[in-house]
């Protein structure tokens, strides 16, 4: 075996590198034992400053978490997060806050305002043209009409075909009340059938078969008599609604006609704001007395 300079302990036949000196009897030089134990103890002495140092980093990290803890706990008060405690500090407000138990208002909510159109013993308001359409003109989706006719009639049959006034007749209809509107050479009549309550006036709308019959006036001649126009039927409460709309000039309207597919939509989406307007009066009124 050598030990030359640079070399290392290997095995037989073998090279690597080593520590600089050969194992004990191997005849080499004796180690410098005061150098080794002056070289442990400054190792010793560099562990117990590292431990030192991570020992107080950790430390910090726990101190500064329970000041976080502390700023989180107090920021919403006792109870809720969102209590009033930074409300007093917006508004100035000197009370202690987020205290005691929790306050609520005596106000009731209001009443739904399907109630009062689901039967005629709560919906008692007048039944009149007016009081479904009392605008000459209206503007829904963009879209500008003007009321040119209206009527009233208690024989609902005679403002309907005769297969829609049958089932009207059938169903108990005490009131009929219709307003024709026009736009850009579009015709459309809407009609409301009043019944005692919800259930005939849904099996109104679902049974319904014919048209209303349309209603002329105010330089409108009769319209969708004798020619294809487009037709809806609906519910809202005691109410079925209809309508019918085509074209002044009488030209047939197709299934893509979109003229006439906006006049049904935006007369019948008128009429059931009215609807719920007159719930939302009557509801209100409740509350008052």
């Amino acid at each position: 075996m050598s030990f030359g300079q640079g070399g290392g302990y290997g095995g037989p036949g073998g090279q690597g590198q080593g520590s600089g000196f050969g194992p004990p009897g191997s005849g080499g030089p004796a180690p410098d034992w005061s150098a080794l134990a002056d070289s442990a103890a400054a190792e010793r002495r560099r562990k117990r400053r590292l431990l030192t140092i991570v020992g107080g980093a950790l430390a910090t990290v726990v101190i500064a978490g329970a000041v976080a803890a502390a700023v989180v706990t107090t920021s919403g008060g006792d109870d809720d997060p969102s209590s009033s405690a930074s409300e007093d500090r917006i508004s100035g407000a000197g009370s202690e806050s987020g205290k005691g138990d929790p306050s609520f208002s005596s106000v009731a909510p209001p009443p739904d305002p399907k109630e009062f159109i689901g039967s005629a013993d709560k919906d008692t308001a007048p039944l009149t043209v007016d009081s479904f359409f009392p605008n000459a003109k209206i503007t829904v989706s963009g879209h500008t009409y003007e009321r040119r006719a209206t009527h009233s009639t208690r024989e609902c049959a005679s403002g309907a075909s005769s297969k829609l006034g049958k089932i009207l007749t059938a169903n108990g209809c005490d009131r009929l009340l219709r307003a024709t509107f026009t736009r850009e050479g579009t015709a459309v009549t809407v009609g409301v059938a009043v019944f005692a309550d919800e259930g005939p006036a849904a099996r109104t709308a679902e049974q319904a078969n014919g048209n209303l019959e349309s209603l002329p006036g105010q330089g409108v001649p009769e319209f969708c008599r004798a020619t294809a126009c487009r037709l809806t039927s609906n519910t809202l409460g005691r109410y079925a609604y209809f309508t019918i709309a085509g074209y002044a000039d009488g030209k047939a309207v197709t299934a893509e006609d979109g003229p006439t597919s906006e006049a049904v939509r935006d007369t019948g989406a008128y009429v059931y704001r009215r609807i719920m307007d007159r719930g939302r009066e009557q509801a209100l009124k409740s509350t008052e007395q």
